[in-house]
């Protein structure tokens, strides 16, 4: 989450696809309808990011007791497939939740999310609030379709620093580094990296940011740009060579192709300390604050931005991930319901109690100037690491599955699985990818 996951890709615990309803008397049951008064939201499950969309939920209802918004939460994958099902048919929530980019712009072209570029013109206290780097993501065709919300997430080289100790190495500041810490953990039956590849968009988060620090941004910039054979690039069958040549070198925890993110199976590798490192979104600092007992208390969990590649044309400040969250207006809902909704983000999804949530559970709002409130929180020192990188970054590139397009992006997760299993070698991951540019 993102988006994508990078997406946010804040994720779930239970088996269920809809695990919950929240500010409403019962679940709404999806659809743009809801009841009289009322607007339909869908977003996320799980932590950090759920308990801070309800409090928002929660919150806006207490203020409005004429109107009611109506929130269902699902898991990650599930809402992917649920949302484009639901949409498709017609059936979609009021306001929809989203990692922007390539999703969004399919969204606008089959005509399902309204414009909202004179509502930002007529509104510019709003967007004035918003960082700009996240309304790229936002637009289409030079037009506003969005609502950027929650918060940044960049992703993030964790690691343990307790396994570190134990094996008595340090923290990478270079990729060769990376390269000479992998046979060190191995040799003392550490994995190296945890890694949830049963998800794939968490393999994608290896390629995204190999490819900018050997290659640099402008590779993927063309293949964004639908520039035909862009994949091409001398640039990407190198880094797809470092990426088997990593899975060849065993850098990954044995059977990372069955452990999930959704279940937080990949984060707790890490935490109790059978992988040294992941590489995953910001999100995941609130996930091991909340699940990984002392590691964030006891200031054993390490973080940094992935370091360059000794040789490589990626500037190293760059980084990707989502440079937000976004919520659009279904073309289906009512004129109450769209009232609703502009209320819901002119107002609650920019107070301070908004701030303060994402704040509090590790995360860098969307808001400028919330550095003023991360000075005073206890996970300071985090939260300034995300917003140097997010602020200081040449390029915040979105995760690439959301900036393509789904049709584009589900190749794109495909052939990442089978690259990461070695059942496809470089060349024909890129015949594969080349194949879909545009589409």
């Amino acid at each position: 989450m993102n988006r994508r996951d990078f997406l946010s890709l804040s994720v779930g615990t239970g088996a269920a696809t809809i695990l919950a309803a929240c500010g409403s008397s019962g679940p709404s049951g999806g659809g743009t309808s809801g009841g009289e008064g009322a607007a339909t939201y869908w977003s996320l499950s799980g932590l950090p990011g759920e308990p801070i969309r309800r409090a928002a939920i929660d919150r806006f209802n207490n203020a409005n007791p004429d109107t009611r918004i109506e929130a269902t939460f699902f898991q990650n994958d599930a809402y992917k497939q649920k949302i484009k099902t639901a949409l498709g048919a017609g059936e979609g929530p009021s306001m929809i939740w989203s990692w922007g980019g390539g999703g969004l712009k399919s969204y606008v072209e089959a005509g399902q999310v309204q414009d909202l570029t004179e509502w930002f013109d007529q509104n510019t206290a709003v967007a004035d609030k918003i960082f700009p780097s996240s309304f790229g993501a936002a637009t289409v065709n030079g037009k506003i379709y969005a609502m950027p919300v929650e918060s940044v997430t960049p992703i993030v080289l964790f690691y343990n620093k307790r396994v570190f100790e134990q094996v008595g190495v340090l923290p990478p500041q270079t990729y060769g580094d990376i390269l000479d810490l992998i046979p060190a953990f191995n040799a003392k039956g550490i994995a190296p990296f945890s890694l949830g590849g049963q998800s794939r968009w968490t393999n994608m988060m290896w390629l995204e940011l190999l490819l900018d620090r050997t290659a640099g941004s402008e590779v993927f910039d063309r293949v964004f740009a639908g520039e035909a054979n862009a994949w091409s690039d001398p640039g990407v069958l190198d880094m797809l060579t470092k990426i088997q040549d990593l899975v060849k070198g065993n850098a990954f925890v044995k059977g990372f192709s069955s452990v999930t993110a959704d279940s937080n199976a990949d984060q707790a590798l890490l935490y109790t300390g059978k992988a040294a490192m992941m590489l995953h979104g910001s999100w995941s600092y609130g996930i091991q604050k909340a699940d990984g007992g002392d590691i964030v208390s006891s200031g054993a969990l390490g973080y940094m931005n992935f370091p360059p590649v000794d040789g490589g044309k990626g500037d190293p400040s760059n980084t990707v991930g989502n440079p937000g969250q976004y919520l659009s207006i279904s073309t289906k809902s009512t004129t109450a319901q769209q009232d609703i909704a502009k209320k819901f983000f002119s107002t609650t999804l920019i107070d301070d109690e908004e701030v303060k949530g994402w704040i509090t559970s590790g995360n860098v709002p969307i808001i400028k100037g919330s550095d003023a409130q991360i000075a005073s929180s206890p996970d300071a020192d985090f939260l300034k690491v995300v917003y140097d990188m997010s602020s200081n970054a040449k390029i915040f590139a979105q995760s690439w599955d959301q900036a393509l397009s789904p049709t584009a992006a589900e190749t794109l997760l495909d052939n990442i699985a089978k690259l990461f299993q070695l059942q496809i070698n470089p060349q024909q991951w890129v015949d594969a990818m080349n194949g879909v540019i545009g589409k």
